[in-house]
């Protein structure tokens, strides 16, 4: 579980930099991002020596995942090292550089996140393919909430820098958010409704009050603030958005090993 969600994280933050707006943002942030996704990267190695714990990842059926343990290992030892060189191509101001070493990363996050995911050959590919669908926006939301906060956090240094990338991270939110919804529905109706027991039923009223409605709150909240320039209060709701999605998520992966559906 805890390798599967440094994976997430990493795949997330990577590609919420290459959405971002990064020619208004200092090399400095994305010096700090790299050394960040670095350490993600050597714990889910280390996590991964010990075998990885397939039994969290989202799946509709046990199955074997499309990358094996060894090579998911190797492949995040590989990150590491891809975000070790772009911590120093970003600190030496190597912009061409630094973008190449970003989409190295996004490109070995992505694979791992993939191919952590489990496939039976008796589940269908419209099945799969949702199972897939929900990790991606399952990295996306996460890595959206995760550096809207880092980088309204270095706003509070760099306060010369545009407001344009931050609220852009927050659209990004908004939209990761609502696609994070979408995919939950469709859950949902897949297992037929509510679940059974009531145990299950407080965990996804949690899962839905902290990790889907509670960024809507919070996304119109930041937007609301940064019309007034309030760095410092943005990142504050930031913070509070990250722990709303972290525990949404965390939740929300219970609740996928019980119903073995992602929801």
């Amino acid at each position: 579980m805890i390798a599967q969600f440094a994976v997430r994280l990493i795949c997330g933050i990577s590609l919420a930099w290459c959405l971002s707006r990064r020619r208004e943002i200092t090399d400095g942030f994305f010096r700090i991002q790299m050394l960040i996704v670095m350490g993600l990267a050597v714990l889910a190695t280390l996590v991964g020596l010990g075998g990885w714990d397939a039994s969290f990842s989202a799946s509709t059926e046990t199955g074997e995942s499309l990358l094996g343990d060894q090579t998911r290992t190797w492949l995040c030892g590989a990150t590491a090292v891809a975000a070790y060189i772009g911590s120093f191509l970003w600190a030496l101001g190597r912009r061409p550089a630094g973008n190449a070493a970003i989409a190295l990363v996004t490109s070995l996050g992505l694979a791992l996140l993939i191919g952590s995911t489990r496939c039976t050959l008796s589940a269908s590919t419209p099945t799969q393919l949702f199972v897939t669908a929900s990790e991606l926006s399952t990295a996306l939301l996460l890595g959206t909430s995760m550096v809207s906060m880092l980088l309204g956090h270095w706003h509070l240094t760099a306060t010369g820098m545009s407001l344009e990338p931050l609220k852009q991270l927050n659209l990004m939110l908004l939209a990761a958010t609502l696609l994070r919804i979408g995919l939950a529905i469709v859950g949902l109706v897949l297992i037929g409704g509510l679940p059974e027991t009531d145990h299950q039923r407080l965990l996804l009223a949690l899962r839905w009050l902290a990790g889907l409605a509670g960024p809507l709150v919070v996304v119109g909240m930041v937007w609301k603030i940064l019309g007034y320039r309030n760095t410092q209060s943005a990142t504050g709701v930031l913070y509070v958005g990250v722990m709303l999605t972290l525990t949404g998520e965390l939740t929300a992966t219970l609740l996928a090993h019980e119903l073995a559906v992602p929801i």
